[in-house]
């Protein structure tokens, strides 16, 4: 393979281990046709205090060039650790590990981190997609509200669960069993384990009398002392998830000021809500020069027209987009 680089490094990032290997141009601009190379190999652990000594041996060689394999999240720590080398001035590639595997060559013969670094010596690499650190961190908060939202929306679905399971039907009657009617009466379940004719009318003041009537007809049961405990404990995890989600939601609007004008733009597009918005933004930041061209961008979204067909049946596709933006 042709060298388009005097010096580069390869990482084989493992769990615990860093495997790097370096290799040099030991002739450069030399007329031979076939340039001499020096290869150095180190291995680190993935300890912090190993990956600032692998980020003092990339700098101590002049190494401005890196690259790794995406291996599950291994990479991120190494990759935050040098990013920062020569002040920013360093070109770190994570690459796609199918990408290695279909550049041709016998990477099972040699070792990986000095297969990936002759790869990339050979400008056979193209790295994936990586925001700056701010933009990962707003992703790392939005990604986590994500999982929290859909955590709320499952304790909700259990605590209805146990309402019907003891024969009280709110969601028969209210729209939203957690807004403030619904639970005023899942208040009253818990202190008193049933709910008398006054009290729906109390809590339930913006309800039709026909409907005051059919929930008082209905909601005649009574729980016993495990239920209204079950169901206070169910209540008490709900409340908390929701304190959460609102701790998460205050740092995602204090790390969102660097991005206000971004996202208050997507927000114009109908059909966008503000946190949609500003899930967009996490995704992709908001240097588009990231990407050559909208072809290259549409591609790596998911949201480009793809044909995926094997033996007459055609296979869907989910959009990153889709996958990490939560509906606002």
């Amino acid at each position: 393979m042709q060298a388009l680089l005097d010096i580069c490094c390869g990482l084989d990032v493992h769990k615990d281990t860093v495997v790097a290997c370096i290799i040099k141009n030991i002739s450069p601009g030399s007329s031979n046709s076939k340039d001499e190379t020096e290869v150095e190999i180190k291995t680190y652990s993935t300890m912090l205090s190993d990956l600032e000594m692998l980020k003092g041996w990339i700098v101590e060689n002049g190494c401005r060039h890196v690259a790794m394999e995406s291996t599950g999240v291994y990479w991120c720590p190494v990759f935050e650790t040098l990013e920062t080398a020569f002040d920013g001035e360093i070109t770190i590639l994570v690459a796609n590990a199918r990408h290695m595997r279909n550049v041709p060559g016998r990477k099972t013969d040699v070792k990986d981190a000095q297969w990936i670094a002759s790869l990339l010596r050979a400008g056979l690499l193209n790295g994936s997609f990586i925001p700056d650190a701010d933009v990962r961190e707003l992703r790392q908060l939005t990604r986590y509200r994500r999982n929290i939202v859909q955590d709320v929306s499952q304790q909700k679905n259990r605590i209805e669960k146990t309402l019907q399971q003891a024969g009280f039907k709110l969601s028969s009657f209210l729209s939203d069993i957690f807004g403030v009617s619904g639970r005023g009466l899942i208040n009253v379940l818990i202190k008193k384990g049933r709910v008398s004719p006054s009290e729906i009318d109390s809590e339930t003041k913006r309800l039709s009398s026909s409907k005051k009537e059919e929930m008082k007809f209905a909601l005649n049961g009574r729980l016993s002392v495990h239920q209204r405990n079950f169901l206070k404990l169910e209540l008490e995890h709900l409340d908390s998830l929701l304190a959460h989600q609102a701790k998460i939601e205050f740092a995602i609007s204090e790390k969102t000021k660097a991005f206000a004008d971004a996202a208050e733009r997507l927000d114009t597009i109908p059909g966008i809500a503000a946190i949609s918005a500003i899930s967009i933004v996490a995704e992709i930041g908001t240097d588009m020069g990231k990407f050559p061209t909208a072809g290259h961008f549409c591609s790596w979204a998911g949201l480009s027209p793809g044909n995926n067909e094997s033996a007459g049946k055609k296979k869907a596709h989910a959009s990153l987009l889709e996958t990490h933006i939560s509906k606002g």
